[in-house]
């Protein structure tokens, strides 16, 4: 032993799981990697740390897994890269989520190209696994911004997390709806998170990470390429129950992410638009293919509602209100989570569905609820 070198002990030795989780990170720092290969290399070797020590021809059994993604391995210091990630994030402030963490979405976790590593400004929220995504064109119409910004103010209100991509137009106007009313907002970037696109975006990235979150799984210091943003797509379908298009061209970015959230079993809503303009092409089309036609938030949240069950962070009943019978306190006090729709309120209130249609009429009478589209109903204060 050197002299004045102290003798290595346990607390030196990473821990399995630590090498593992620093494994996984790596997977997000090699380009010829990714979540699909790290899901492969968990079925084949039990572990991600084991497949960075096998030998070529046994990660070459790995589906997807080429002799040059082998040598690049090969070549690759991914324990030092990781430490030198490890020192960037912690100098930035930000946060880093490795893929099978427990604050991983578990939404985003079980899609097939879930990515290693998300680089996280702000923080993710149990609440947030009751996202819906808006997207659409770059290029919007006062029109669509205007939808955009309804759709989110309303549904944000409701309790969900609005997920968009920050961009320039739908994407913009469905941001600042959510921050307008206070809501949760979650903006998937295409770049590193030490770097703003587009630029003049900044503030809006600022109010986003002070009211959710900024989310990438590029490393800091990527440039926001065109490639980047087509595979940021399925992280906002990923995060999301449903994906609701504004304004989208046959060729928008916007219906990338709606075929995403198809093969993601997630729920496509889209806005209908003009029949000869080419902004709403995208639109038109997906309805025709089968996406929910959308003409207002009631139309997403009653389908959507049936998915938020346990979603939602648990609000207090409050207070009785008055001049309510037993029964009807009930079924008020069901309602602070949020809206549900009627079936639910008959099997949690075990009331029996003529009784509690017959309450919920009369809750209407007073003024205390309201019926939404789809036989939805909520409480008029918010909850």
């Amino acid at each position: 032993m050197p002299a004045g070198a102290r003798p290595r002990t346990a607390a030196d030795v990473p821990s399995p799981a630590a090498t593992e989780r620093e494994a996984r990170w790596a997977c997000g720092l090699l380009p010829q990697l990714g979540g699909v290969a790290l899901q492969g290399f968990v079925d084949t070797f039990g572990s991600v740390s084991a497949a960075w020590a096998a030998a070529p021809d046994a990660l070459r059994q790995v589906g997807g897994i080429g002799p040059v993604t082998v040598e690049a391995m090969r070549r690759f210091p991914w324990r030092r890269m990781v430490r030198e990630d490890q020192a960037r994030v912690t100098k930035a402030g930000v946060t880093v989520i490795v893929w099978g963490d427990a604050e991983y979405p578990a939404r985003l976790q079980a899609i097939a190209s879930a990515p290693p590593v998300l680089y996280v400004r702000g923080a993710l929220e149990r609440e947030d696994e009751a996202a819906v995504a808006i997207v659409g064109s770059r290029r919007a119409t006062a029109y669509g911004e205007q939808m955009a910004g309804e759709l989110a103010r309303e549904l944000g209100r409701r309790g969900l997390t609005i997920v968009s991509g920050l961009a320039r137009g739908i994407d913009a106007a469905a941001h600042r709806g959510a921050l307008e009313v206070g809501a949760r907002t979650v903006a998937v970037l295409g770049n590193g998170l030490d770097r703003t696109y587009p630029p003049e975006h900044r503030g809006l990235a600022e109010d986003v990470a002070g009211s959710g979150a900024l989310l990438s799984e590029f490393p800091l210091g990527t440039a926001p390429l065109r490639l980047h943003f087509p595979r940021r797509n399925r992280i906002i379908s990923g995060l999301s129950l449903g994906v609701v298009v504004v304004e989208a061209g046959v060729e928008s970015g916007a219906l990338i992410t709606a075929n995403h959230a198809l093969e993601q079993g997630r729920d496509v809503f889209a806005v209908p638009g003009r029949v000869h303009a080419r902004y709403s092409e995208g639109c038109n089309r997906l309805i025709k293919a089968g996406a929910k036609l959308v003409e207002g938030w009631e139309d997403v949240l009653a389908e959507l509602v049936p998915n938020l069950k346990g979603a939602r962070r648990r609000r207090p009943a409050g207070p009785p209100a008055p001049g309510l019978a037993d029964d009807e306190q009930r079924i008020y006090d069901l309602l602070a989570d949020g809206p549900l729709h009627i079936d639910a309120i008959i099997v949690q209130s075990e009331l029996g569905g003529g009784k509690a249609a017959s309450l919920l009429v009369g809750l209407e009478m007073k003024g205390i609820i309201r019926q939404l589209r789809g036989k939805v109903f909520e409480r008029t204060d918010g909850g």
